[in-house]
This record gives structure tokens, C-alpha cells and sequence, in this order.
């Protein structure tokens, strides 16, 4: 193999370990751990439990992947964590494995930016292009879509789902879901508007975020309920990220939403 381990690294009889990685000092891979080609582990890492680190994923200093999830309800049944391509994951990163009663699977995409302390609870969906500012906490049963950002000090509630592009602001505590492209701040997570400067970065057509602007005010000052003001934006709109917003508010969920102030 061309990988390369440090003297001083434990990797334990039966992990596997990919093409051109990189072990680096007192790391601890355990038996049931798969890391893939070029994955590099910087120093005092530990790996455990049935976790999958894709490929070219880098994991700092102190950082402990794939350890039992902080749930008391959890009995020791084997249960998995599954990483991405392209991982950034900085010093003193927690991420846990799933709970047979959460799907047994704790999931997050690829090429994440995962901030020095953040956490990663048991059961978690994380999707593509997340970023995880510091000391942020994911609890378990949540479900982050693509290009999340999560600020720094920040925690969100377990079952709580966050749609594709949303931001949350610093110290922020989110615990209903936040519609796609959302923004959130203020120490109880209110929902203050639309990721405006995101879709911006991302290149989104100026028809799209006016049609979005439009669907923001109806939201928040339509008449009926939420997710009767969602079902009308369904109906009129012709805006694919509109309709993503429908079909997010419409779809099943285990917590109510941070409706427009």
C-alpha cells in the first residue's frame, strides 16, 4: 500500500485504509473504520466505530469521529457514520453514529467545513457543501440540506430540518425548521428574511430572487394558515426555488416552522 503511517499511530487489525493516506501521529483508527484514497489524519485523531471518511478528506488534530452517540437510550447496537468526499473536519470535532431508533446511520456529504469544536449529534442527515462554524451544535434526528451555514456558538434542536441554502446567524438557537434559503439570527432563531447574499454568490438568476423576495412577503403577511399561504405560492409561482420552498414547508416534519416576522 502507499499509505503512509506514523510509528506511533494505532490502526487496528481490520480497518482499511486507502491509497495514499496519511496517518499521522498517536492517530486511533479502529477495526471497523474505512478510510478512502488520500484521506489525511493530522495527529492525535481518533477514528472509531463503523465509520466511513471518503476520499481526500482531511481531519485535524484531537478531533473524534464515530463514537457512540450521547443518547442514554442507546444500547449498543452497531450502528454507522458515513463521511463524504473531501472533508475539512478541525481540531476537537465531534461526530457520533446513528441510534437503531434514528436509522442506525449518521450521514454527511461531501465537502464539508466542519469549524474547530463543532458537533455532530447521533442520526443527523448533513448534505453537500455544509459549513459548520465553531462551537456549533448539530443535535441528533436533524436534517441540514446542501450549502448550509451554521454560525459560530450556534445549536440547533434535534428534529429540527434546515433547507438547502439557509443561513443561521452566530450564537442563534434554531428549534423549528427553517424554510431553503432562509435567514435566521437573534438568540432565539428568528426568521429575518432570505439568504440573500448567497444566492447571489451561487449566480441565481435576478428573476428567481425576485420571485423569492415576492414569496418571502407572502409568507409572512398572506392570509391563513402557514402552510395554506405555502399551498397558494405552489399554485401561482413558476419559480423552481419557490416551489422548493413549498414543497420543504409541505413535507413531513416533526417540529412546527420559524414562520416571517
Amino acid at each position: 500500500m502507499s499509505a503512509v503511517i506514523h510509528p506511533t499511530a494505532l490502526v487496528e487489525d481490520g480497518a482499511q485504509i486507502g491509497e495514499g493516506a496519511y496517518i499521522g501521529p498517536f492517530c486511533h483508527v479502529g477495526p471497523e473504520v474505512v478510510l478512502g484514497d488520500r484521506v489525511e489524519l493530522k495527529s492525535h485523531v481518533v477514528i472509531a466505530g463503523r465509520t466511513e471518511l471518503g476520499a481526500e478528506s482531511v481531519v485535524f488534530p484531537f478531533a473524534v469521529i464515530g463514537e457512540i452517540p450521547q443518547d442514554k437510550k442507546f444500547a449498543g447496537e452497531r450502528t454507522r457514520l458515513v463521511i463524504g468526499a473531501r472533508a475539512r473536519i478541525r481540531e476537537h470535532v465531534t461526530m457520533n453514529t446513528g441510534t437503531e431508533g434514528g436509522g442506525g446511520i449518521t450521514r454527511v456529504g461531501d465537502d464539508g467545513l466542519f469549524m474547530a469544536g463543532c458537533h455532530v449529534a447521533h442520526d443527523a442527515q448533513i448534505g453537500d457543501r455544509v459549513i459548520l462554524v465553531n462551537n456549533c451544535a448539530i443535535a441528533g434526528h436533524c436534517v441540514l440540506e446542501d450549502d448550509v451555514i451554521v454560525g459560530g456558538l450556534s445549536g440547533v434542536h434535534q428534529f429540527v430540518r434546515i433547507g438547502r441554502g439557509a443561513i443561521i446567524g452566530a450564537v442563534t438557537m434554531v428549534t423549528n425548521d427553517v424554510i431553503p434559503y432562509g435567514l435566521v439570527q437573534a438568540p432565539r432563531g428568528q426568521l429575518d428574511g432570505l439568504n440573500l447574499v448567497g444566492l447571489k454568490r451561487r449566480g441565481v438568476d435576478r428573476a428567481d430572487i425576485t420571485a423569492l423576495r415576492a414569496a418571502f412577503q407572502m409568507l409572512a403577511q398572506g392570509e391563513g394558515t402557514f402552510q395554506d399561504r405555502a399551498r397558494r405560492l405552489g399554485d401561482e409561482t413558476e419559480s423552481a426555488y419557490v416551489r422548493e420552498i413549498v414543497a420543504f414547508v409541505l413535507g413531513d416534519s416533526d417540529r412546527s416552522f420559524l414562520t416571517p416576522g
